[in-house]
Parts: structure tokens; C-alpha cells; sequence
């Protein structure tokens, strides 16, 4: 599957001094702020991808901001990146709609996958090298779960009908150290998030779904296991392993995939190849409107495309995100779009006047709040200083402003 058109992404020339050489993240699974990615070579991160309905919403739009965060500082550090996303083009929910609304499965994703790359192509968000959507990865799940046969990590249950295939999810050798959940908590968690504690036939509640036989008027694929289609935790789980290898450095996604999602996946991966699936499992907080979570299924949503077709910078927009720190839970209001879109025009103000302020202090200190675990607010702190000073000095110097102007496009992608 094809992504989207990469932004320009400048490459400074200065070097900071002083300033920490590597990029520290909060890792939920130990819930400690520690390094991520290599101090040289290759920086892996997977980070999961949308439903195609309803897309893009900010919620979606605040948890890839984030993560193509983690991929500027990563290439500022002088790292390459390999980084893969999934789409889950066919599961329930996307059936579902589909069903609903009257459309073709098919044409629905396709139509709002466009909709999410143009989103991301505005929001000037570096694309995955490896954009891959679940049913082009049909083969390369049934060969995992395969894999996992051969392992003894996966069954069919004892259903004469649809006797689908699960995933010995509490037999894996650290299940839970993602979530640290005890067993209730994760059981109700499960039944709320997609999962089916309560189907008879399971050797534990916690089972998940690895492939799901075919079922009549569902779209299904040929395999060894029999005519089906794969289970949504390990669509991620193949592509990852497939694309990027054993152990990636970020797994990254929302809060709300912390369970079951990710501690699925780092099962399955772990299961299949002995080795830890992620070295941090890093999440993004959950946006809201009208007092709730922003999500499908309330309905209660804003979406980029329509904030960009009543007339918004999309340079605000992603200024008006990343305003929040990428972990906290936040709920948006229109003022919000409005207060950055009045911040974007004093830092471009200020990269007009700029001169009497010195670049490579202001580049030192915005990159040391970003290393020290996505730290935008103090890094727009320090841009709003910088942008105030600028425009009071009365004076011009087109070195100083080039190169702020290369920083801040380069670090916090906003083009001024």
C-alpha cells in the first residue's frame, strides 16, 4: 500500500553542545523515562495504525503527531529510521459501518484511507517506509500463527462451527508486563476493547483471536489454517516482525491500545521469536470533546479535514496538538485553534524580524526539552521568547532567522 508524499525535512547544520545526544521516552512497560532507539545506526519503531472509517479525527491526528516526533529527534540525532505503520482494512468495526452506511467494505477503506494520507500530507507528518495494509498482509499472518503452531502457542477452540484460532495469551512467558493489570481488571478491559472473554471453548478468557474462519457474506482468504482472515493483534504483531524485525526499539500508539493491543502484540512477538518484541512501549493520552474521550463509536468527533476545509492553517492545527504535552489527556475547544493560529503568525513574525537573538542557544535549549521526553511545551515556550525578543529588536540578520526557522521545521515540523 502506498503512503503519502514526504515533507522537505531540512538538516541543520549545527550541532548543539552540552545538549543530551540521545532521545529519553516514558516506556509504560517499566514506567521510567529511558532511552529509545540506538546511540548510532538504526532506530526501529512500529506504531499502529487506523480503522479506515471516520478518520482522521485529532485524537488520531495528537497520536501520530507525537510519534513523528519521536522520528524527527531520531534523524536530528543523526540516526536512520525505519518505521512501519499498519491499516486495518478489514476487521469488524470497518464491516460494520460499511453495513450500516450501505457501502462496499472496500471502497469505504479506500475512500477514507486517501482522506487520512491527505491529512498526514497537510499535517507535514513523515510517512512509514513500510505502509502496509492488514489484508495485503494476509499470508504473512498465517505464516506467524504457523509459526506459533509449531511453538504450541496457538489452538483451534472447540467449536464445531467456527472453530477459529487463539493464541495462548496467559501461558506466554510475561503477559502483562506491558499493562501490569491483574486479571480482572484485564478480563473486563478485554470485553470492552474487542476481545470475547466469555466464548465458550477457550482454554483462558484472556485467549485472543488470531484467525477467524470464515463466516458467510465476510470477505476471507486461503490458508493452511483454513478460509478466514487474521485476528487484529497479530496483523500488527506479522507486519512488525515481517518488516522490521525481532525487536523493534518503539511500539508506539494511543493510551488506550496499552491493553489489550500491545500487550497482545509483545506476547505474540515474544512467543514467536524468543526475544523481547519492543524495547519501549510508548503511548500517546487521549483527546477530548464534550467531556468524553473523542472516539467512533460516541461519535463525538472533530477531524482535520474539516478544520482545513473551513479555511485553518494546517501549520496551526499541528501547533494547536503539539501544544499539549504527547502524554497527557487533554480535551480540545475551538480557542485552542485559534490561540496557535496567533502563535504561528509572532514565531513567523519573529523569523521576519529576527537579529538581534542569537539562533544556537534557543536551537540548545528546544532540543534538550524534546530529548527529555517530547517536551513541546517548553520547547514552544522557548520559541515564543525567542519569537517576542525577535520582533522587539528592530533589527534584521537573515543567518540567525534561517536558522531558526531550518529548527523549527526540522524539530517540530511547523514550516514558518
Amino acid at each position: 500500500m502506498r503512503s503519502w508524499d514526504a515533507p522537505e525535512v531540512p538538516a541543520l547544520g549545527y550541532r548543539s553542545s552540552g545538549v543530551d545526544d540521545s532521545l529519553r521516552l516514558h516506556d509504560t512497560a517499566t514506567g521510567t523515562l529511558r532511552p529509545a532507539g540506538p546511540r548510532e545506526g538504526t532506530g526501529r519503531m512500529y506504531v499502529c495504525g487506523i480503522t479506515p472509517y471516520d478518520a482522521t479525527h485529532l485524537g488520531h491526528a495528537f497520536t501520530y503527531l507525537a510519534f513523528d516526533l519521536v522520528n524527527r529527534q531520531w534523524r536530528d540525532l543523526g540516526l536512520q529510521v525505519r518505521f512501519a505503520q499498519n491499516v486495518t482494512d478489514v476487521d469488524d468495526p470497518l464491516l460494520e459501518r460499511a453495513q450500516q452506511t450501505g457501502r462496499d467494505w472496500r471502497e469505504l477503506a479506500a475512500e477514507q484511507i486517501e482522506l487520512f494520507r491527505e491529512d498526514m500530507r497537510a499535517l507535514r507528518i513523515i510517512p512509514p517506509e513500510h505502509y502496509i495494509g492488514a489484508v495485503e498482509s494476509v499470508d504473512g499472518v498465517a505464516d506467524l500463527v504457523e509459526t506459533l503452531r509449531a511453538e504450541g502457542a496457538v489452538y483451534q477452540i472447540d467449536d464445531r462451527d467456527h472453530p477459529d484460532w487463539y493464541f495462548s495469551s496467559t501461558r506466554t512467558p510475561g503477559f502483562g508486563d506491558v499493562s501490569h493489570l491483574d486479571a480482572s481488571t484485564m478480563r473486563r478491559v478485554f470485553a470492552e476493547n474487542g476481545g470475547d472473554p466469555d466464548r465458550r471453548g477457550k482454554r483462558d478468557p484472556l485467549d485472543c483471536l488470531v484467525w477467524r474462519l470464515e463466516r458467510p457474506g465476510e470477505p476471507s482468504w486461503e490458508s493452511r489454517l483454513g478460509r478466514g482472515r487474521p485476528g487484529w493483534h497479530i496483523e500488527c504483531t506479522a507486519i512488525a516482525l515481517t518488516h522490521l524485525g525481532p525487536t523493534i526499539d518503539v511500539q508506539g500508539g494511543g493510551s488506550d491500545l496499552v491493553f489489550p493491543h500491545h500487550e497482545m502484540c509483545a506476547a505474540e512477538g515474544y512467543a514467536a521469536t524468543h526475544r523481547p518484541f519492543a524495547g519501549s512501549f510508548v503511548h500517546a493520552g487521549m483527546v477530548g470533546l464534550d467531556g468524553q474521550k473523542m472516539s467512533k463509536s460516541l461519535g463525538n468527533l472533530e477531524f482535520v479535514s474539516r478544520l482545513r476545509a473551513e479555511g485553518a492553517d494546517p501549520m496551526a492545527v499541528r501547533l494547536a496538538l503539539i501544544a499539549h504535552h504527547y502524554r497527557e489527556n487533554w480535551e480540545w475547544t475551538p480557542g485552542q485553534l485559534d490561540a496557535a493560529t496567533s502563535r504561528l503568525a509572532a514565531w513567523r513574525a519573529g523569523a521576519e524580524a529576527s537579529g538581534a537573538v542569537a539562533a544556537e542557544p534557543v536551537i540548545d535549549r528546544v532540543r534538550a526539552a524534546l530529548r527529555n521526553d517530547l517536551d513541546t511545551v517548553s520547547a514552544i515556550a522557548e520559541l515564543d521568547a525567542w519569537a517576542a525578543a525577535s520582533r522587539s529588536s528592530g533589527r534584521h540578520d537573515p543567518v540567525p532567522a534561517s536558522l531558526i526557522t531550518s529548527a523549527v521545521d526540522a524539530l517540530l515540523g511547523i514550516r514558518l
